[in-house]
């Protein structure tokens, strides 16, 4: 294992070992995924694996999806800018999250038991231009993280493999696609459960190694002496961390969890009565092992490592290297490997659900849809979509900034796609303007391209204290009802009022986040309560279901018939 350059002692494994340890972790994916094949597969078993899958499976999927590599590598990255609260600030708001998704996800099984995409359930409740917004931003999304893996793979190749970073995202998406190709959802969810076991395994042992061959709990009083760490980044009560990190990813992960398809589509799988414990095991799994894998970057920091090329992608496999001997170092990049890819393989399935389900499905209708042609479009998504992140990763974008902007986007669809499950004033109009209003003012406050001064200043404060209302609204409205999300709305912007005004400002980031909420709401809200409109919920279970089975005359002329219903009643 020579070092990977002068100066700096990284150890790389040989290719011979790489070559082993792609073969023996995409060989016995694949073999997993041949096991489980079928001569004729189905089209809904390809998309959501019949909506019945049992909890060890669906938790074990849950998590493995949350915990990808770019979450360990944005954790890592968030410990070394921000110190020992970044991991926290990142890992522990992401897992509260999972949690606080929970009570919507029951109700959107409720109303659609057997829908395929979150996008597919908006066509019947608002209409096609509805589900095409959701559809665009899940394609959008969905690509972005295919995208962050592929880029978290080149990275793991050039530091710990003598092969090049082009190479190294060519092999994961090769490996990826090859035996997510074959059966779709049905071998992400399978393969995720063995990927999630190793991840899980191998991060119990490589941290506590790590954290003693670089020094153990002396390293950080020696961090303080060598200048190597300011008193933010020491305290556990950081607000740069807070304000620059946790903030913004409290409401960014809130959307992921609407935005994201990969987490729709197994909520869509799971078993109904499985849906709760499926997502408190993800709560603890995801939490657990973010935060600790996170102490990486804080290692780092404390220790005065400077990433190789300056990339913070690197801080990872740049630890694996310095502080693991050859058999760790092995088992650190499978661990890696599992992660990344059981979030590639949810991408490509996510992708290929809404291409069959969104784009060729509902375009058809459920009962003309041939699920033949179904199967080979969501083929060739994968195939095009893997395509499009390769060429997008050889830009290597920081992988922090990709989550943060994608969550952040996503927040222009949370309140209208939630209060759509509820509040049956919502109209298509209100829905479609409402996030294009929102999308159209969170862009320039996102990347300032309007000085955020003055009045302009002031007026985008405002919204972002209606923002921290709309965000713990929604969070109390899941567990508590109507009432007491008011009440918690109102005391939350109460207590941010004082501190805001000339100050948020500051914060792009968190800014256009809260901009997104406040704006969304505001517009859908003004546009609906005065509505005539009184949507009958039992039309989304008519309109959404399976596409691949022989349905009864009856069950065709009363599907029709509600789809006329539906369109009639948005005026389409």
């Amino acid at each position: 294992m020579p070092p990977v350059s002068e100066g700096q002692e990284v150890f790389q494994l040989s290719i011979p070992i790489v070559i082993f340890l792609i073969v023996l972790f995409y060989g016995g994916t694949l073999f997993v995924s041949y096991l489980i094949g079928r001569k004729k597969e189905n089209a809904d078993d390809y998309m959501t694996a019949g909506n019945k899958i049992g909890f060890g499976i669906s938790a074990a999927s849950m998590t493995a999806t949350w915990i990808w590599a770019s979450s360990m590598y944005a954790s890592a990255e968030a410990g070394y800018n921000y110190g020992i609260s970044g991991p926290i600030h990142y890992g522990l708001w992401g897992a509260l999250m999972i949690l606080f998704i929970y009570p919507f996800g029951k109700r959107i099984r409720q109303v659609a038991p057997k829908a395929h995409t979150l996008a597919e359930v908006m066509y019947a409740r608002h209409g096609r231009s509805s589900q095409l917004m959701l559809a665009g931003s899940n394609v959008l999304g969905s690509t972005i993280s295919l995208t962050s893996n592929f880029i978290a793979g080149g990275a793991l190749f050039a530091i710990l493999t003598p092969l090049n970073f082009g190479t190294g995202i060519v092999v994961v998406a090769a490996g990826v696609l090859l035996y997510t190709l074959w059966s779709g959802f049905r071998a992400s969810v399978l393969t995720d459960f063995m990927q999630v076991m190793a991840m899980l395994g191998a991060a119990a042992i490589l941290i506590p190694v790590v954290f003693f061959a670089a020094g153990g709990p002396g390293l950080f009083e020696a961090g303080v002496a060598a200048g190597n760490v300011t008193p933010q980044q020491q305290s556990f009560f950081s607000s740069d961390a807070f304000m620059n990190q946790g903030a913004p990813y409290i409401a960014a992960v809130l959307a992921y969890a609407i935005g994201n398809q990969t987490i729709a589509q197994r909520l869509f799988a799971v078993r109904q009565d499985l849906i709760k414990p499926t997502f408190i095991t993800a709560t603890v799994g995801y939490g657990a092992t973010i935060i600790g894998i996170g102490t990486f970057g804080v290692i780092a920091l404390y220790l005065g490592l400077e990433p190789l090329d300056g990339d913070l992608n690197s801080l990872i496999p740049q630890m694996a290297g310095t502080y693991l001997g050859p058999i760790l170092l092995c088992f650190a990049f499978i661990m890696i490997i599992g992660s990344l890819s059981s979030t590639a393989d949810s991408d490509l399935s996510a992708l290929s659900s809404i291409a069959m389900a969104d784009i060729y499905g509902q375009s058809k209708g459920r009962n003309k849809a041939n699920p033949r042609t179904m199967l080979f479009i969501g083929r060739i998504t994968m195939i095009i979509a893997t395509a499009a992140a390769l060429y997008f990763a050889t830009a290597r974008f920081s992988i922090l900034d990709l989550l943060v902007f994608v969550g952040a986007m996503w927040g222009c669809l949370v309140f209208p796609v939630i209060a759509s499950f509820y509040w049956e004033k919502i109209t298509n109009a209100a829905f479609t303007t409402s996030v294009i209003t929102a999308l159209t003012i969170f862009l320039p406050v996102r990347f300032e391209w309007i000085p955020v001064d003055g009045t302009w200043g002031y007026v985008v404060e405002l919204l972002s204290i209606v923002g921290v209302g709309v965000i713990l609204g929604i969070m109390g409205f899941g567990f508590f009802g109507m009432k007491p999300a008011l009440i918690i709305a109102t005391i939350g912007m109460l207590a941010v009022l004082p501190f805001s005004f000339d100050a948020l400002r500051d914060y792009s980031v968190l800014t256009g986040s809260l901009v997104a909420y406040a704006v969304s709401f505001l517009v859908c809200y003004f546009m609906s309560f005065r509505s005539k409109e009184s949507f009958d919920y039992s039309v989304i279970k008519k309109i959404t279901g399976d596409f691949d089975e022989e349905s009864p005359e009856e069950d065709r002329n009363d599907h029709s018939r509600m789809v006329n219903a539906a369109a009639d009643k948005q005026g389409e």
